[in-house]
């Protein structure tokens, strides 16, 4: 491991306890005041096809976000796993989700695909974050590998709003967030590039 994978994955370690240690109530609320920050959002109101994911392992929820958005008519997607990247599949009410090799559910097979580039938001699970962009996922690189080269949608982090730090170390792939929602506000990142 490199010094900066190291940095990483001490960082995540500690984020994601900081996040776990949130009572019921408290995710409760978080989810709630989440969809205030999102109604902020620049795009939000035009965006037609919207991609989110189902929180897990403490991560802030996303119910208000989907009731939301079914209820102003946007075409919902949800992130699928191919072998070492994310496609994205549209997500019905309605329609079965069957868990895949991490236990995560997603839209059946027959599902439309969505290719990354003609959505207009996706929202990313953000296990920490800081203000210029970087971002720390749970460490598969998904997201990164996916969205590396992609121009188009707004790339927007989801977190608790204790998840920022000042710094998040970056490796030449990871990708920089444009904007990230919390239970408190909605930030703009100002974008820096990782390190070569």
């Amino acid at each position: 491991m490199t010094d900066v994978q190291v940095r990483k994955a001490r960082l995540r370690n500690d984020l994601r306890q900081c996040r776990n240690d949130l009572s019921a109530a408290q995710q409760t609320t978080a989810a709630q005041a989440l969809i205030l920050s999102i109604m902020t959002l620049p795009n939000w109101a035009s965006a037609q096809r919207v991609a989110l994911y189902l929180a897990a392992d403490g991560e802030i929820g996303t119910g208000t976000l989907e009731s939301a958005a079914r209820s102003l008519n946007k075409a919902l997607f949800l992130p699928v796993i191919t072998d070492d990247r994310l496609c994205f599949a549209q997500w019905h009410k309605e329609v079965c989700l069957s868990s895949n090799r991490y236990n995560i559910p997603e839209p059946p097979k027959g599902a439309l695909r969505c290719p990354a580039s003609d959505l207009d938001i996706i929202f990313i699970p953000t296990v920490g974050w800081d203000e210029r962009g970087g971002r720390i996922g749970m460490g598969g690189g998904f997201y990164d590998r996916t969205l590396s080269g992609i121009a188009g949608p707004l790339l927007v982090g989801l977190a608790h709003d204790n998840q920022q730090v000042d710094e998040i170390p970056l490796e030449r792939w990871d990708i920089a967030l444009d904007y990230v929602a919390t239970d408190v506000d909605l930030y703009t990142c100002h974008q820096r590039q990782p390190h070569q």
